[in-house]
């Protein structure tokens, strides 16, 4: 079996890949680099999801690449428009080419020997392996399964004489005019869904076991609108992308030295958009505070319009079984449906599946410690990313991939070759995403942590992380530069 060899391997060619692709050829040209989708197409979780109304739920003057951007009139886009513009940026900067479609990254393997990752991969199509070598290996997988969303186990779905759907996986043809439509969740997936279902259905009713934090913000944004007549593109979008990492910031500081404040305001301008007598307090008053979870962007009010107008409700309750012709709660009452979508959330899945292992001994991610939120004690040239949980993903995505480009340019200007993140002295580490989400809780444990200082921990702080990323030392205490031939089988352990 033949063996390829480059500098960069990428694995997966969505939001993050790309743009770590695109990084690579402004920053490093010199370097060559590959990039495995396990997909037959380009945009990852933008190509992947499909169901009514799919769109970003942040603005896409931060969702977008710094590089490159984003011109279209919604600053919070539909699905389909995300997809154009991933898909877009490929094509300009050549990167559409050097992407192998098909396949799927199972393992891959360290030798501190030859300073080489060998990378074992199966080509999904023909079903042959694959095989690969590289210097540095950057995986850009997400963190949940493709091919699985979550759904609990219901009792009685055998018995319902409809249709049960869950969002990861929706049929390309279905169509659910007039019928009636029971959404289970109350996440960004399920607040999406509604107002779009009911555009075309009997009635659709979003069934949540308890309420989450939403807010209404307009699909287009007025400064950008502004500055567009005034400026080009360039020159317009990093004054709207900093206005609004710095909105986001004050949001989400507030919410966290504030709860109380800003609980108040979340419920007093969602009362202003609802029915009056509305039961506020019931079905938009979560028991937490705002952003222990994300909170649900809703564009321009379209929930609480569908919610206005009797063409959606809101009824908070568990089930307590499936029927024939559809849901009985734990109160009694029976929700009647034609379809039944399972908005219920994903299954974590850390590096897409893959495993690791360095000079022969396996890698138990939930032993190691994440450095700057992008690398793994004990793990050498290696990077990961995993995007921000209170701001737009592509903004963590930007910097990991411009930290990798300052590390591989280290590298070459030292004559060294390996680059070894070190666990925190003293342990003390935390969870590496900070949420008390289900679909967090259910699989954190089995994740990396993280440390209770820097450079073992970030602070969802894009402004602090800038300093830090771009300009913040290559050389400290939580990491080694070596050349090949240095074993590593040193305790990833903190």
């Amino acid at each position: 079996m033949a063996t390829d060899h480059v500098d960069v391997l990428i694995v997966g060619a969505g939001l993050s890949g790309v743009g770590a692709a695109c990084h690579l050829r402004r920053n490093c040209p010199e370097k060559t680099y590959a990039v495995l989708e396990a997909r037959g197409a380009i945009g990852g979780t933008w190509d992947l999801f499909r169901y009514p109304g799919i769109r970003s739920d942040s603005d896409m003057f931060t969702l977008g690449y710094s590089f490159k951007p984003w011109t279209d009139p919604k600053a919070i886009a539909d699905g389909d428009a995300i997809r154009a513009y991933v898909r877009e940026t490929a094509a300009e900067y050549g990167v559409t080419e050097h992407i192998r479609f098909h396949h799927r990254v199972v393992r891959a393997e360290w030798d501190s020997e030859r300073a080489r990752w060998t990378v074992h991969a199966h080509r999904d199509e023909t079903g042959e392996p694959v095989e690969l070598t590289c210097s540095f290996l950057f995986t850009c997988s997400g963190y949940y399964r493709y091919d699985a969303g979550y759904t609990p186990q219901f009792p009685g779905t055998e018995r319902f004489a409809g249709q049960i759907v869950h969002p990861q996986h929706w049929p390309a043809d279905f169509d659910h005019t007039g019928k009636r439509v029971v959404v289970i969740g109350s996440g960004a997936t399920a607040v999406t869904l509604v107002p779009a279902m009911a555009e075309r259905a009997a009635h659709v009713t979003m069934l949540q076991r308890s309420p989450t934090y939403v807010m209404a913000l307009p699909s287009r944004d007025v400064l950008a609108d502004a500055l567009r007549r005034w400026l080009p593109a360039k020159a317009a979008y990093p004054v709207v992308r900093w206005k609004n990492v710095l909105l986001a910031t004050a949001n989400f500081q507030l919410s966290r030295r504030a709860p109380g404040v800003v609980r108040k305001l979340l419920r007093r301008a969602a009362k202003g958009r609802l029915p009056v007598g509305y039961d506020v307090d019931r079905h938009f008053s979560p028991r937490y505070n705002p952003w222990d979870q994300r909170l649900c962007i809703v564009p321009d009010g379209d929930l609480f319009t569908a919610l206005h107008q009797g063409r959606a409700s809101v009824v908070t309750d568990t089930v307590d079984t499936f029927t024939e012709k559809g849901i009985r709660l734990a109160s009694g009452e029976e929700l009647a449906a034609d379809v039944v979508v399972t908005a219920t959330g994903l299954n974590l899945l850390a590096l897409g599946g893959m495993t690791l292992s360095v000079d022969g001994v396996d890698v138990d991610l939930a032993d190691t410690v994440a450095y700057k939120g992008m690398m793994l004690s004990g793990v050498p040239n290696f990077a990961m990313t995993i995007g921000y949980t209170n701001a737009s993903w592509t903004l963590k995505a930007d910097l990991v991939a411009t930290y990798v480009c300052r590390l591989l340019r280290h590298l070459d200007r030292t004559g060294q070759q390996i680059v070894t993140p070190l666990p925190p002295p003293g342990g003390g580490v935390v969870p590496i995403i900070d949420l008390t989400a289900g679909y967090v809780l259910r699989s954190v444990d089995a994740l990396p942590k993280q440390g209770a200082r820097a450079p073992w921990r970030l602070y969802q702080n894009y402004t602090r992380d800038v300093l830090l990323m771009r300009h913040g030392r290559l050389t400290d205490e939580g990491v080694r530069f070596t050349r090949a031939g240095t074993s590593e089988r040193s305790s990833v352990r903190a």
